[in-house]
């Protein structure tokens, strides 16, 4: 029998091959992790603010002039999300080396459903990576809707924040576009999977779904720079964005991964066994013009580091049992950074993955290709729920997988304990975990008129 291996998304930005090599699994022994899950008290409706709360998490390095630039949003959401006492509305402190577990303890919590009361379902982290870990906003969010934002001026924070504002106060209008966008390099079984398996079954099942919205599919030939950039930012901008493909890696001692990392491979790679790549392969932050019109944007990308970037490879010890640094420190992906806090008018969020993406989070050996998680995601969006709210799903996907591995763990009770099982579950696992929201995670598209009171969007489909 021939070998199984595992093969990475992400693709060398200097020399356009893949980042990391397939690897055999019979070859690997994986560390396991276990994992908590909770979700919000009964009685609260998430969709509102007045109940759900919202509040604010600050870095206490954060400078006063970011505060300043934000007061807007905070006020606008103070009054949204204050309710009949003021008690859901919240500006919350990091404290150093605090673990999630701890701050909620802090503020009496500690297992259990979210209580809006002590603190709001709606978090939104101001905050690096370095200063508020990823870690934090991975085991927060289980049971929180949490966003994140870290700009490097104060200028970006005040223009995201009026963006956010401004494009509340708009009516929706009667018909809006959802765009999926996913590439199918030549020679690369990677960009097959996610066009054929995600993105091309996604845009049939989300078609007439929720009234009021177009649906498009641009795949391989269409799929290039240049439409890209038509999409974020230029004249076909739509509503909501879905692409798929591989993110641009780079080396750690290189200096231009801080602001590529993360971009957005187009249909003009010419596929791994090229073995070259070029700033005309993908979409940058360099390529978001200064008069880009983003505002009302919601932007979903399945792609390597294009939430951002940790300090270390979380998949290292499988090949060598050591820890390794991937980058100076963890930052957040430039692309989104330019696409929130674009001076013109930035997006209202951008939902990436942080670390490298795996094709688990739609295939699975043994049952095809699964995608309710994104479908249910997307449907949600398009109905009008926070994105927060929205991103549920993907909380409960990692719960159910935790749930399973902790199964496949337990040392009584005919639990498997197969190697290359636990392997692949530990995989999913944390490819799971490593979706994340930047920008207000309590943002939302506003519904078109007449939407149809038949969409199911309360409950997870399964």
């Amino acid at each position: 029998m021939e070998p199984e291996y595992l093969t990475f998304n992400g693709v060398n930005g200097e020399t356009g091959e893949y980042q990391r090599a397939p690897i055999r699994l019979d070859r690997l022994a994986a560390r396991r992790r276990r994992r908590r899950w909770r979700w919000v008290v009964a009685g609260v409706d998430a969709r509102n603010l007045a109940e759900a709360g919202w509040g604010v998490i600050f870095d206490p390095g954060v400078p006063a002039d970011v505060r300043d630039a934000l007061r807007g949003l905070l006020e606008y959401r103070r009054d949204q999300s204050a309710g009949g006492d003021g008690a859901r509305y919240k500006e919350l402190r990091y404290e150093p080396g605090e673990t999630a577990a701890a701050f909620l303890a802090r503020h009496g919590l500690r297992f259990g459903p979210a209580d809006p009361e002590k603190v709001p379902y709606y978090l939104l982290i101001v905050g690096g990576p370095e200063e508020i870990p990823y870690e934090f906003q991975y085991q927060l969010d289980v049971q929180y809707a949490v966003g994140r934002l870290w700009f490097d001026t104060p200028e970006e924070y005040a223009a995201y924040a009026r963006s956010v504002i401004a494009a509340e106060m708009r009516p929706a209008p009667a018909s809006r576009p959802v765009v999926f966008f996913a590439p199918r390099h030549p020679d690369d079984g990677m960009t097959r999977l996610s066009a054929e398996q995600l993105v091309r079954p996604l845009a049939e099942k989300l078609s007439g779904k929720v009234n009021g919205w177009t649906v498009e599919a641009l795949l391989g030939e269409e799929a290039g720079k240049e439409r890209l950039g038509r999409l974020l930012g230029g004249n076909e901008t739509p509503a909501l964005l879905f692409t798929a493909g591989h993110g641009v890696c780079f080396l750690e001692d290189d200096e231009r991964q801080r602001e590529l990392q993360g971009a957005l491979l187009c249909q003009e790679w010419p596929g791994p066994r090229a073995r070259e790549i070029s700033e005309e392969h993908y979409f940058s932050a360099c390529d978001v013009p200064a008069g880009a019109r983003l505002q009302g944007l919601v932007s979903f990308h399945f792609a390597c580091y294009s939430a951002g970037t940790p300090r270390w490879d979380s998949f290292a010890h499988l090949e060598t049992g050591k820890a390794k640094s991937i980058a100076p420190h963890a930052f957040i992906a430039r692309l989104p950074q330019r696409l929130l806090g674009h001076p013109g008018g930035g997006a209202l969020a951008v939902i990436g993955h942080v670390d490298q993406a795996w094709p688990c989070s739609f295939l699975w050996e043994d049952t095809g290709a699964q995608i309710q998680t994104f479908a249910s995601t997307l449907t949600n969006l398009m109905s009008g729920h926070p994105v927060g709210a929205a991103m549920e799903y993907f909380g409960q996907r990692y719960a159910e997988i935790a749930t399973e591995l902790t199964a496949r763990l337990q040392p009584v009770g005919g639990g498997r304990r197969d190697g290359l099982d636990l392997l692949k579950l530990w995989l999913a696992n944390n490819d799971a975990r490593s979706y994340v929201i930047l920008g207000d995670p309590a943002v939302r598209l506003p519904s078109p008129p007449d939407r149809r009171s038949s969409t199911q969007s309360d409950n997870p489909s399964r």
